[in-house]
């Protein structure tokens, strides 16, 4: 597509959540449709997430099949009335391939394939304009174009490393320490290797997994006991059962807090952990909980990794599955809006309005940053719809 000079909306990011989105704001609004550019570097929407689900061989998704872009909660069961197989027990969770033309069959359906520009967001300045308040929005490829109005989607999280991973004394070849984003299973050949897989959330599981399968000899370490919940946050978060609580509490620190403790660091679904204890009772896979590396150094080829109980132990290669870290301050692309519209920031989440709208301008944002405001899972796909519906109702035409 080409780049206008101008846009009422600027959307940052094609995935899941701009996509829900754009569903939302159409159903609403049918004129937005012109209205309206989407940023990926990609191109294409959903891009990143089908390359994420097929470097870790995730075979289906973690959120019931009411969870999705569209504004219509039973069209991906519609949708999977043939394919009954590809829902997931329990709550029909849908599978990988199912989502991914589901989603496809989404952009189609309300005419977007169109709608995204390719290339990334480097800076998102606001300025004056006809002596109207609006942003330039700078890309990689040397253009800008004037919005209105900017919704931020992109996920915004970067990789979170433990510390003895920043100070290894030894140099080592990149492939061999790997944050879980970097690692792509898909043509790896690991047999006879030995593999540290590092951390307790269902990330390192589908890891686990797709390295046994390639004839690794796996070590999985966990600094706590290892954690079975079927959802990353109890299901009473999507709805009046806490978050009306959550709402009420008006110390965003508090907030933080409650954020914390309801997704309570990485969890395993019920079905990976029961393969991890099956691999575990055949010898193939050793878990260590409790246990936490304290350093690392490279020598002969191999890795040579320290324990806070003192012993040492050798691999080939080693996987961190820690996380991100979501904080607004190392976004590049906001510096300047948050050089110009200070706001207040919790340990790294924005304090947003209700709308998810930056305090003095028109910025929205959505996602984990948007979390003081919609609540633990507002990265999750049920966030998107929670951020969507009132975003839209803030938008302006």
């Amino acid at each position: 597509m080409s780049l206008p000079i101008q846009t009422n909306i600027a959307i940052v990011g094609a995935g899941p959540h701009a996509l829900t989105l754009v569903t939302h704001l159409l159903q609403k609004r049918k004129k937005y449709r012109h209205k309206i550019i989407v940023f990926d570097p990609s191109a294409t929407w959903m891009s990143q997430w089908r390359q994420q689900f097929a470097a870790q061989e995730i075979p289906h998704l973690r959120s019931p099949a009411v969870h999705h872009p569209d504004p219509d909660p039973y069209s991906l069961r519609r949708f999977a009335e043939n394919r009954p197989n590809e829902l997931f027990p329990p709550y029909d969770l849908p599978g990988t391939k199912l989502f991914q033309e589901f989603s496809q069959d989404v952009v189609s359906r309300w005419q977007l394939e169109d709608k995204v520009y390719k290339a990334s967001v480097t800076n998102i300045a606001p300025i004056t304009h006809r002596g109207n308040p609006q942003f330039r929005v700078e890309l990689d490829d040397g253009n800008s174009t004037i919005a209105r109005q900017v919704i931020i989607a992109n996920g915004g999280g970067k990789p979170q490393l433990p510390q003895w991973a920043k100070k290894i004394p030894t140099p080592y070849p990149n492939q061999r320490l790997c944050h879980s984003h970097q690692v792509d299973l898909q043509g790896l050949r690991l047999r006879g290797e030995k593999v540290l897989i590092i951390g307790g959330g269902l990330t390192s599981g589908h890891l686990v997994v797709g390295a046994l399968k390639r004839g690794a000899n796996v070590t999985l370490m966990v600094r706590r006991q290892l954690k079975e919940k079927l959802f990353d946050a109890e299901p009473g978060w999507l709805g009046p059962k806490y978050l009306k609580a959550f709402s009420a509490e008006t110390d965003w620190q508090k907030r933080w807090q409650l954020i914390q403790q309801a997704r309570d660091g990485g969890s395993m679904t019920p079905a990976v952990m029961t393969q991890l204890r099956r691999y575990q009772h055949q010898d193939k896979l050793s878990i260590f909980e409790e246990c936490q590396v304290v350093g690392a150094e490279f020598a002969s080829d191999r890795w040579q990794v320290k324990c806070d109980d003192g012993m040492t132990w050798e691999f080939d290669r080693i996987w961190l599955a820690t996380g991100t870290k979501l904080d607004v301050t190392q976004q590049p692309i906001l510096k300047e809006v948050l050089h110009t519209h200070p706001v207040k920031i919790v340990n790294g989440l924005p304090v947003l309005d209700e709308y998810l709208r930056w305090s003095g301008c028109e910025l929205f944002i959505m996602g984990g940053l948007a979390a003081l405001q919609v609540g633990p899972v507002a990265r999750n796909l049920s966030g998107a719809r929670m951020a969507s519906s009132r975003i839209v109702s803030a938008l302006k035409s």
